[in-house]
């Protein structure tokens, strides 16, 4: 198996032995040849496979000659916008541009395209007229279908129409991209590959799709939100690969998009040969001259242990991307990565992590999802863990013990998700115990994200209760061990269900709790989740009721100022919304108060006021209409 970087330049690929490329890879990112990014793993796969593969990096959307680099590929070419989508990439929830690109060398902002996928795709075609694109990674997956576009405020086609491409793979794509590779290079036709799970191809008629279930129409879509809002609902409920059915979306007459089940999930050994491939585990050496690329920083001493999520976030689009089913590597895979990690020249005795979307689930949620996949309608935490639940994290433990007694580490930390509730769930807290003791640098980072029951409902996180009673144990098991580390947990804002009322809730169990948070994420709505949908359509999907959705931008600075009601920056936002929930108690003196009592008259019809912000008296009627119809809008709600 060839060693070293993929080729990224003609000469390279010509010093390789190379007349031809089987695959001619664009990709959104910087070239980083390391298994947390989505481009190395397909990349890896494919070679192992037989094939070739170039990788172009961030080519220049204005140019089409810079994707001529190796020329016309044999077999096709491959297009992912990165490892995110590349407008939450560019954009803050509030549509700011960000200042920075963790995937680009140097951290530069700006070296790909908003929509990377369509725009990288439509440049192909104005040179390769015929040669089968392939489009995948996170961006493609969550836009396989019509979905609601947040930055543009519209309900946008599938990704598949509007990039021009042949074949879409959604979800993880080890298993669908060696297939294709194998059609491909058979003589079969791009078109009439049709077949393969985790793909969504293009259609003039449905002659010869079957077991199919058709979805409502793009124009009724786009018509009639609530029809969205069913459509999507029956989309959330055939990703598993073991149950799903074949799904259709018409758009014109005789154009079809047709969606194939998810691929089937990957087994141990399969896992463990995709982490096995010879990656060179850090960027390509040409970027080395801009200062590298800054997202290597955060994995280059981690392990990924595990793929998929059960915990059903309504917020998170895990169930439309990796999926609900458990995929682990064994023991033996992560400790020989290990062993490549401890003896890296940087390496300073400390692995950053052992995890994956959610560090504790190292196995599936119960045995009969190996057979029958996971129930299409309920889920496994929430509202309450399953009866069938297996609760289990002694294979964790093992690992992280293994992992501990490596030579050169001095500390195994777990930083990515824990799930309080199924930790809560376990009966024997040895791993409680352990996790406290040898696996948290001074505090452990854990996603409450509400403690509103109303608001955590729409989310799908278990009751407020659940985290209060995770909260005192983790304390005091803290105080058994003689050790004083902190929560820090995550909070959202303007969450779907989410009125003012609520917002103020929060404000108050911040208070008593004493603790003021640095970051408050306010919700962002990114395509293919269940609180996006609610969102855009103001239907909770799996109940078809009507949800409150904050969607005015000056309501959501007051909820996010709420959770962070003493920077005396927010001073004002936080009164106008204690006075729109009704709550004037908590402005004043007394020590249950948020805020300190100023001036309790308008605050927006004052002369001098509007004269030293250098507005009219005008404009700030105009300010103080618009806010009158967030106060009205909170009053019929109550």
């Amino acid at each position: 198996m060839n060693k070293g970087f993929l080729p990224i330049r003609r000469q390279e690929m010509e010093e390789q032995g190379i007349d031809q490329l089987d695959f001619v890879y664009i990709i959104g990112d910087a070239y980083v040849d390391h298994a947390s990014f989505g481009h190395a793993i397909i990349s890896r796969v494919l070679q192992a496979n037989g094939y070739t593969v170039g990788i172009i990096s961030q080519p220049d959307w204005k140019h089409k000659e810079s994707i001529t680099e190796f020329g016309e590929p044999r077999l096709g070419f491959i297009v992912t916008a990165g490892n995110m989508d590349s407008m939450v990439n560019h954009y803050s929830v509030s549509k700011k541009r960000r200042e920075a690109d963790a995937f680009t060398p140097g951290g530069v902002m700006g070296k790909r395209p908003d929509y990377a996928t369509v725009v990288y795709s439509n440049l192909i075609r104005q040179t390769y007229k015929k040669t089968p694109i392939i489009i995948g990674g996170i961006e493609a997956s969550l836009r396989r279908l019509a979905h609601y576009d947040y930055w543009s405020n519209s309900l946008k086609r599938s990704c598949l129409l509007d990039s021009g491409a042949d074949l879409l793979i959604y979800g993880m794509g080890e298993r669908p991209i060696v297939e294709i590779a194998d059609a491909l290079s058979s003589g079969i036709h791009i078109k009439d590959i049709t077949f393969i799970d985790g793909t969504v191809y293009k259609a003039s008629s449905l002659d010869n799709v079957y077991d199919a279930i058709t979805l409502p129409s793009y124009t009724e879509l786009k018509a009639d939100k609530k029809k969205y809002a069913e459509s999507f609902y029956v989309q959330y409920c055939n990703t598993d690969p073991f149950v799903a059915k074949r799904l259709v979306e018409p758009y014109k007459e005789k154009q079809y998009v047709v969606q194939n089940p998810p691929a089937k999930p990957l087994s141990q050994s399969e896992m463990d040969h995709v982490y096995s491939l010879p990656y060179m585990r850090t960027y390509h050496p040409s970027y080395e001259a801009a200062g590298g690329v800054p997202a290597i920083t955060e994995v280059k001493f981690s392990l990924a242990s595990n793929r998929g999520c059960f915990g059903g976030c309504s917020f998170c689009a895990l169930t439309f991307h990796q999926g609900r089913i458990i995929q682990t590597r064994s023991h033996e895979s992560l400790l020989a990565e290990a062993e490549k990690i401890i003896w890296d020249k940087d390496f300073k005795g400390y692995i950053h992590d052992v995890g994956g979307p959610t560090a504790n689930f190292r196995h599936m949620a119960c045995e009969k999802q190996a057979e029958h996949g996971a129930c299409p309608k309920k889920q496994c935490l929430f509202p309450k863990p399953c009866s069938n639940l297996k609760v289990d994290h002694k294979d964790y433990l093992a690992l992280l013990k293994k992992l501990r007694e490596l030579p050169n580490v001095k500390k195994v930390f777990v930083r990515s998700g824990i799930r309080f509730d199924y930790l809560m769930a376990d009966k024997d807290d040895e791993f409680f115990y352990e996790l406290c003791k040898h696996h948290i640098s001074g505090q452990l980072k854990v996603a409450p994200e509400h403690i509103s029951d109303n608001v955590l409902k729409y989310m799908g996180k278990p009751e407020n209760s659940v985290y209060e009673a995770f909260q005192e144990k983790y304390k005091n098991v803290n105080e058994r061990i003689g050790k004083k580390q902190y929560l820090v947990p995550y909070l959202m804002s303007s969450h779907p269900g989410s009125t003012m009322k609520e917002a103020v809730e929060l404000a108050e169990y911040l208070r008593d709790l004493g603790y003021m948070p640095e970051q408050v994420q306010d919700f962002y709505p990114t395509p293919s989740t269940l609180s996006t949908c609610m969102y855009y359509t103001g239907y909770d999907p799996r109940t078809m009721k009507p949800v409150y959705t904050p969607k005015n931008p000056h309501e959501k600075a007051m909820q996010r100022a709420l959770i962070q009601y003493r920077n005396p920056k927010n001073y004002e936002l936080v009164k106008e919304a204690l006075i729109i929930a009704g709550r004037t108690d908590l402005i004043g003196f007394d020590k249950k108060c948020l805020i300190r009592s100023r001036n309790m008259g308008n605050p927006y019809g004052k002369k001098a006021k509007n004269q030293e912000k250098g507005k009219s008296k005008q404009d700030y009627k105009k300010g103080y209409q618009k806010k009158k119809t967030i106060r009205n809008v909170h009053k019929k709600k109550k």
